[in-house]
């Protein structure tokens, strides 16, 4: 295996990036855009050719005046600077060199740049090789003469020669490609394909049990783990085991709580799932919310520990629109899947009027707005009618979370109202008879890391919707409606329709193939090697490449700090909010 280092990226700049920390070859390197599943489909099989347009030759400088001894002109006769121009043009012209150039990676774009470094090489340079100033002579005096002493075409050694320096990447290309196959990740995970798993999919509405029957095998095993998208499910888990005498961790990515006073690791761990071990054996692992396994930014964690868990039996809980896409995830390890059904446990009514004034609100009401500032708008006017509400948004901590649905749930509270964002779609038990939706449009990040602004999915309606009528609370039925009347006709059709099958499983490059990367391009900032990797990467029809915008900027961030590479790779998979200034510094900390 051959070492090259990376040529420099060019792309535009994207908002959000932080300056590189790096040395000066570090700095060079440009971002690549973020990944989607349509540019990073490589599903028929076939190699992708690379975009050129992506990289700017290395620089190389001219041979200055005392550099060293011109040992061609002493065996020769010095050049003629213009003879070598007209003949340099000839070259550049030829049919036959374009052609040989292309069958050695140098499409039209790479050859023209090579040309252009290679050229002003030459005629910059106070002395060249002895051996291209020989054929430069041998050329030009025989230019024009019948027996030619030289022809252009015997220039070719010497400007590949020069278009692999300034663009080193040709000479390991072959590698990089086969480093950044995604097209089969079932074999990244030898242990887990080393024994035979059960897997068994919990299928189910929100409020249907599906979880709890999952987490009672987990509670009975010998050895478990449990994976969520939020650390207050992991929290949650970790509370119910340790209450319940079955010693649990708590790990995520900004903490590590024992179970045991001595530190020692205990057999259950609750985790949010980009923390999850695939080395270690368990008896039973838990995979909660697996429709997420199509999210843009985190599927992949949710693909990694399905793929990569190794537990003899794997409980996967989520919407049975992803029964289709785990059964033939599992179909290529040559694992079964074994599909439990949950129909809802109390019945959930969409009201025929809308709320129309926060005059009408009545206790266990929950307004749900998808801004920040609806959220303080809300709340203000509903304090200006002199009624108490909880407040819930995502970027909260934890803590106050749990303190504010605390409050709403407590019937002696005076507090009956709650204020949210879509965070009350999992991860909070709360005792609430009717939601109401502020609005219905959400604002989003697309594939391209785009934001943009439209109409909630029915899978989020219904996960946001599930949360009213929770079984065994005080009320016995949930009811849905909207703040404006013109909204709940769209929020009815939107309840109305079969939520859309998950198609596709996030991927991301593995560390073990980061640190391949690494090995031949071992300049390169962790940053740029998953740029690269990216850019090269192959996925067949059922994965697609996640959006590597929050990866990146962990690895920026932490760029000027001294890590092994791995360590690195692991603290920019933790599951932080990049716009949580405290968070990014609690990290650096």
């Amino acid at each position: 295996m051959r070492r090259c280092a990376w040529p420099l990226l060019r792309l535009p700049a994207r908002a959000g990036l932080v300056p590189r920390h790096g040395g000066a070859a570090a700095a060079r390197l440009r971002p690549v855009a973020a990944a989607s599943s349509s540019s990073s489909a490589g599903g028929d099989g076939s190699s992708r050719a690379p975009d050129t347009s992506l990289f700017v030759p290395v620089p190389l400088k001219p041979v200055g005046d005392a550099a060293e001894e011109d040992v061609g002109a002493e065996l020769t006769r010095p050049l003629d600077k213009g003879e070598v121009l007209k003949n340099l043009n000839k070259f550049y012209k030829r049919k036959e060199i374009q052609r040989l150039g292309a069958e050695n990676g140098l499409d039209a774009r790479l050859f023209h740049q090579a040309f252009i470094s290679f050229r002003k090489y030459i005629m910059e340079s106070s002395s060249v090789s002895a051996d291209l100033h020989i054929i430069l002579n041998d050329i030009c005096c025989g230019a024009g003469k019948v027996c030619l002493l030289g022809h252009v075409d015997d220039l070719f050694p010497f400007f590949l020669r020069h278009a692999k320096q300034i663009f080193p990447m040709l000479d390991c290309m072959d590698d990089l490609r086969k480093i950044s196959d995604l097209r089969l990740p079932p074999n990244w995970y030898p242990d887990a394909r080393a024994i035979q798993r059960k897997i068994i999919f919990h299928a189910g509405p929100t409020n249907s049990g599906k979880t709890y029957h999952a987490i009672q095998r987990f509670l009975s095993a010998k050895s478990g783990i449990y994976c969520g998208p939020l650390k207050l499910l992991a929290h949650e888990i970790f509370q119910k085991s340790n209450d319940a005498n079955v010693p649990c961790d708590l790990v995520t990515g900004e903490e590590r709580v024992y179970a045991n006073e001595d530190a020692r690791q205990a057999p259950h761990i609750a985790c949010t799932i980009e923390m999850c071990s695939t080395n270690t054996p368990y008896e039973v692992a838990v995979i909660d919310e697996i429709q997420m396994i199509r999210d843009p930014a985190r599927g992949w964690a949710w693909t990694r520990a399905l793929l990569g868990l190794c537990a003899e039996e794997i409980h996967v809980c989520g919407e049975a629109a992803a029964i289709d896409l785990v059964t033939e995830l599992m179909y290529t390890t040559g694992e079964e899947v074994e599909v439990r059904n949950y129909k809802r446990l109390t019945p959930l009514t969409v009201l025929d009027d809308a709320l129309e004034s926060l005059d009408n609100l009545q206790p266990g009401d929950c307004i749900v707005c998808f801004s920040k500032n609806d959220i303080y708008s809300v709340s203000r006017q509903i304090e200006a009618r002199g009624l108490e509400c909880a407040v819930i948004y995502g970027s909260l901590p934890p803590g106050t979370k749990l303190e504010q649905a605390k409050k709403f749930n407590d019937p002696d509270d005076p507090c009956k109202i709650l204020v949210a964002t879509d965070a009350i779609g999992m991860g909070l038990n709360l005792c609430i008879k009717r939601i109401i939706f502020n609005s219905i449009v959400k604002p989003t990040i697309n594939e391209k890391g785009e934001k943009e602004i439209d109409s909630i999915t029915t899978s989020q309606a219904l996960q946001i919707a599930g949360r009213a009528g929770r079984y065994g609370s005080s009320f016995k039925q949930g009811e849905v409606t909207t703040m404006h009347r013109d909204d709940l006709v769209q929020l009815k059709e939107i309840l109305s329709e079969p939520v859309r099958p998950v198609k596709a499983a996030g991927l991301h490059p593995t560390p073990e193939q980061i640190e391949m990367f690494a090995y031949h391009l071992p300049d390169a900032t962790l940053s740029n090697l998953i740029d690269i990797f990216v850019s090269l990467s192959q996925v067949d029809g059922l994965y697609f490449v996640c959006n590597i915008d929050d990866f990146k900027f962990l690895a920026d961030m932490i760029q000027h700090i001294p890590l092994n590479l791995r360590s690195r790779y692991v603290f920019c998979t933790a599951p932080l909010n990049r716009k949580e200034p405290f968070v990014c510094t609690t990290l650096l900390k």
